[in-house]
């Protein structure tokens, strides 16, 4: 190997596709057991590696030089070897930087609570009180290992104005896991979480949806590995590489997610984008009866709605953790703001919108099985749609006219 990322396990790593964006050298991800650490730093079979969890902390002793961030951090990311000398950096503190100016959140005399004790958080203290932060306190689970637990934050804390999530709850496939509330902040202005998987982690959409500046790690992600590239082959830094390769990144990994009434062509668009991508397609109505092993139909006949509703909302969380897919849902899936919660995670939702004189009434959708029901549902939901989506398509014309707006809106080249 001669550049690459080394880490405990590194199935859902995005490194390798950053680095393939930036060019120019091959790029592997190699897992390491704790056991075998040392003997591949000792072995020195490498040009350049980027470092992740759990060796951030660990690498550093074996190393013949650090720069001054690594010095005051304590935590490595980045390694170069040069006939054999050992010499570590820390990009993150660089990626963190960008990542926190590219949103808007202010540091400077700003009060910082930082979520987690571990080299990722090390990073960010050291970050902060460099940006001119007025205060910056550390919170972890655990008596002893920060400045405060969670449980004191309540009695001790209530006025951070920035919180930076550097654990890893909420991560891939704890998706649902949050590793704090924040109606009791408030003065809270900026909140940054390190996770890049989801997209937006629940901690980022409580924040958005309280109408607070708010950012994923994504960004962070690809700056620090354009940074890491620059370090290995002596480049300056190339700010607009580093936005391109998000927008790239965003828009391969981010779900399309389809919502609309029952006959809007949700099915039908998904499976023609599909086509055209590559990627995955999935009808969420389909997994529920295949979950179920019975028609949509015949659950309403037998269990009701509301066992449907629950059975809707456990595949919708199952599926919006997949990312690069197309999901195309029922029309009733924005009745429950989990779902759109879920959906928003890993994806971009967008509302194909049908007048309802164009929908179909067909026997085999139970609540829909009238035009006067039909257009009753459409008023109720139709406010719905527009709350939850990101992005209306008109679906009046042809379907082929809709999914090359949605191709467009989405940043699709293929």
């Amino acid at each position: 190997m001669e550049y690459g990322l080394i880490g405990e396990r590194l199935g859902h790593s995005f490194s390798k596709t950053i680095h393939s964006l930036i060019g120019g050298y091959e790029y592997s991800l190699v897992e390491i057991p704790r056991d075998g650490l040392e003997d591949f730093l000792v072995r020195k079979e490498f040009c350049g590696i980027n470092v992740t969890i759990p060796y951030k902390e660990s690498v550093i002793s074996y190393l013949d030089n650090v720069s001054e961030e690594v010095r005051k951090i304590g935590a490595c990311n980045t390694i170069v070897c040069n006939n054999g000398v050992l010499s570590g950096y820390n990009t993150d503190y660089y990626g963190l930087r960008d990542l926190i100016i590219r949103n808007g959140i202010e540091i400077e005399g700003r009060k910082v609570l930082i979520l987690g004790t571990g080299g990722t958080s090390h990073t960010a203290r050291a970050l902060v009180s460099d940006m001119g932060a007025s205060e910056v306190k550390i919170a972890s689970r655990r008596a002893g290992a920060g400045d405060l637990t969670y449980s004191e934050l309540a009695d001790n804390y209530t006025d951070a104005q920035v919180i930076i999530n550097a654990t890893p709850c909420g991560m891939f496939p704890s998706n649902g896991d949050c590793p704090l509330s924040l109606e009791m902040f408030s003065k809270l202005e900026g909140v940054v979480d390190v996770i890049y998987n989801p997209i937006r982690s629940n901690i980022v959409l409580d924040a958005i949806g309280r109408g607070i500046k708010a950012a994923g790690g994504l960004y962070m992600l690809v700056a620090q590995a354009v940074y890491a590239s620059a370090i290995w082959f002596g480049k300056e830094i190339d700010s607009a590489l580093i936005e391109n390769i998000y927008g790239t990144i965003l828009s391969e990994k981010e779900n399309i997610c389809l919502i609309g009434m029952p006959s809007a062509g949700k099915t039908t668009c998904g499976e023609m984008i599909a086509e055209i991508t590559g990627r995955e397609f999935y009808d969420s109505d389909i997994v529920i009866e295949e979950k179920a092993g019975m028609t949509i139909p015949e659950i309403f006949a037998t269990k009701g709605e509301k066992a449907f509703r629950e059975l809707e909302t456990e595949v919708i969380a199952e599926l919006a953790k997949k990312s690069s897919c197309i999901i195309a849902t029922g029309g009733g899936v924005v009745l429950n703001p989990l779902n759109m919660r879920n959906l928003k995670q890993n994806g971009k939702i967008y509302f194909l919108d049908r007048n309802v004189e164009n929908l179909l009434v067909t026997g085999d959708r139970p609540l829909s099985s009238s035009m006067e029901a039909l257009r009753k549902m459409y008023e109720v939901r139709l406010p719905l749609y527009h709350a939850a989506c990101d992005e209306v398509i008109d679906v009046n014309h042809s379907y082929e006219e809709a999914v090359a707006d949605i191709k467009a809106r989405h940043k699709i080249v293929k």
